[in-house]
């Protein structure tokens, strides 16, 4: 699925304890740099500028037809977050924290019910003009009244943005309890007010947008490329948070209709890196004539973050799907054994948890800790939710467990749905079908396998291949029985928890529930995770709502693994650490020119 919240992951923040300036904020007020440093450790603050970076961006699609990455509408560019600046930067080796960028201090008050930024005055826009705390409060009316529901779901409980002078701005929340709020405010995009008094915010456009970030487009052609140029004239490009980065004088992002069409460009050098999704193509497709002389280089970057949840996704919508025996009865369908080996070279390993590799997963009984919490709700969780979070079946690795597939069918004869003539049929002689919708043919290969075991099992099942444009058109309007999607957690979430499963999500357009999950004990967890006042208070009440998502069977949990798989041209140099929390490709990379060829 198709992230647009802020160009990358919105945080899930909070606030610092001190009622006084301080140069950046935390979570729980635990900042790993000082007000005197001088750069990142994970960038070369001396790092070459120049070259060019051709690459497959980070969500792979095939054309775009807006440059507005903030609402509904449209099917925006790759990588336009790099065009503009935010209050503050996110520190990519650090949990939840960020720095000064546009904004020189953050005052939260001591009843953490607003937020007082002090803006430097050197801070201007692609075209010189001045950025002040009018351009900040416009650009936040913008977003919260404009943009897309994802965004505006998780600053829901700002109150006002408040333009105190030139450059102070005031944000007030709601209330105190909402942890999140002043990060996630610092992270907003600043937007032109004067620019968007001339151009329609919510109206999808080819035309460039007015920003203030390291770089502004220089050509694209819809459906091929889109670069962006580095500007010479960016006034933030010596500041301690942007030192060692953005050094590419061109990224640009390439579009193809087919994965194996990206390939075929980076053997022949159209493009210069590509970041590998497909275990087969990463075993076996990697030897052609230019890596073999170690001109093209594979390389593994350890990923460290939590793997959040992949998965196949019922829409909970459709009335088939709301009987969870249905559901489990998909569950043991799918042979995630024969399929790691057949398939994926066994490079994968299964997904059991929301929170995979990560301290919010749930494992054996609730100890007290987490009792105190479930207890309360007892009335309205399954009783599951009091035992050993259940796992995905385990096969025999045949591809067709008559265990396992005994099992569904005992499951679907008593959900209602019974054997005739081969086919599932409830009381009222409906047929039980299941349309897997995918916008990625190199995913049939894996599917067809499971949608065979349906079909042994009496489900009419079958895949739907459509293009870019039609699904995400049908995804948005909820127009599917089962979407492939994932949940990508954030090291410290919160928030955007309320997108994945919050009722309010669960009927947004082109909401990110893409179950529809409504659910009162899932929105009171949530928001316990959200107001934690402590990071073992977090991990704790991320616990219980694992175990109460996981005991819906809303989805067939599909597999993760812990590193990046990035294929590229041996062109680039980059620094000897890497930030914990992101690949820094785009971000710390530079253009070698001893190596270029």
């Amino acid at each position: 699925m198709r992230l647009r919240l802020l160009g990358t992951t919105l945080l899930c923040l909070a606030t610092s304890s001190q009622a006084e300036p301080t140069h950046g904020l935390s979570v729980f007020g635990d900042l790993k740099y000082p007000a005197t440093f001088t750069h990142f450790d994970y960038v070369n603050p001396d790092a070459p500028k120049g070259g060019r970076m051709a690459l497959i961006g980070p969500v792979p699609s095939d054309t775009f037809d807006s440059f507005n990455n903030y609402i509904l509408k449209g099917d925006p560019a790759q990588g336009l977050a790099l065009m503009f600046d935010s209050l503050m930067e996110r520190a990519m080796d650090e949990p939840d924290a960020v720095y000064g960028l546009v904004a020189k201090t953050a005052d939260l008050a001591a009843d953490r019910k607003s937020v007082v930024f002090e803006l430097r005055a050197e801070a201007k826009f692609a075209d010189g003009t001045g950025l002040t705390s009018e351009d900040v409060c416009d650009s936040f009316h913008l977003i919260s009244t404009l943009g897309h529901e994802n965004i505006k779901l998780t600053i829901r409980d700002v109150e006002a943005c408040e333009a105190l002078a030139p450059h102070t701005v005031r944000y007030r929340f709601k209330s105190a309890g909402i942890r999140d709020l002043p990060l996630s405010i610092a992270a907003l995009p600043i937007f032109s007010k004067a620019y968007y008094a001339k151009n329609d915010f919510a109206k999808t456009s080819l035309d460039a947008p007015l920003g203030s970030g390291p770089y502004k487009i220089k050509s694209f052609r819809t459906g091929e490329y889109v670069a962006y140029e580095r500007r010479s004239d960016y006034w933030a490009r010596d500041l301690p948070v942007n030192r060692g980065r953005f050094n590419f004088d061109e990224v640009r992002f390439d579009y193809f209709r087919e994965r194996t069409a990206g390939l075929e460009a980076l053997k022949s050098g159209v493009i210069d890196l590509r970041e590998e999704y497909t275990s087969r193509d990463w075993a076996t497709s990697y030897d052609f004539p230019a890596l073999k002389k170690g001109r093209v280089k594979q390389t593994v970057l350890p990923d460290e973050t939590p793997s959040g949840a992949q998965g196949y996704f019922f829409n909970l919508r459709r009335e088939k799907f709301q009987d969870i025996r249905v559901r489990r009865a998909f569950n043991l369908a799918f042979d995630f054994e024969w399929t790691n080996k057949n398939l994926f070279y066994g490079l994968y390993e299964r997904t059991t948890s929301f929170f995979e590799s990560s301290p919010l997963k749930a494992n054996g009984p609730p100890p007290d800790d987490e009792l105190a919490i479930l207890e309360p709700m007892r009335a309205m969780l399954r009783p599951e939710v009091f035992l050993t979070p259940e796992l995905p079946p385990v096969s025999d690795g045949s591809g067709q467990d008559r265990k396992l597939l005994r099992q569904a069918s005992e499951l679907l004869d008593q959900a209602g749905w019974a054997n005739d003539n081969g086919l599932r049929k409830n009381a009222r002689g409906e047929t039980l079908s299941a349309e897997f919708l995918i916008e990625n043919p190199s995913f049939e290969r894996i599917l067809a396998p499971y949608v065979k075991n349906l079909k042994l099992l009496g489900v009419d099942a079958s895949i739907r291949i459509i293009d870019d444009a039609q699904y995400q058109s049908r995804r948005e309007a909820f127009d599917y029985d089962i979407l492939s999607s994932r949940f990508a957690s954030d090291v410290t979430p919160g928030t955007g928890l309320r997108v994945f499963f919050g009722t309010a999500s669960a009927n947004a357009p082109g909401s990110f529930n893409v179950s529809g999950v409504a659910s009162p004990a899932i929105d009171a967890l949530i928001e316990q995770v959200v107001s934690a006042d402590s990071r073992k208070q977090l991990d704790i009440a991320g616990r219980a709502l694992d175990r109460i998502l996981r005991a819906e069977h809303f989805w067939v949990p599909n597999w993760h693994k812990d590193s990046y798989w990035i294929a590229h041209w041996d062109r680039f140099g980059w620094p000897t650490v890497k930030p914990k929390y992101d690949r820094g490709i785009v971000d710390t990379w530079w253009y070698d020119a001893a190596k270029g060829n």
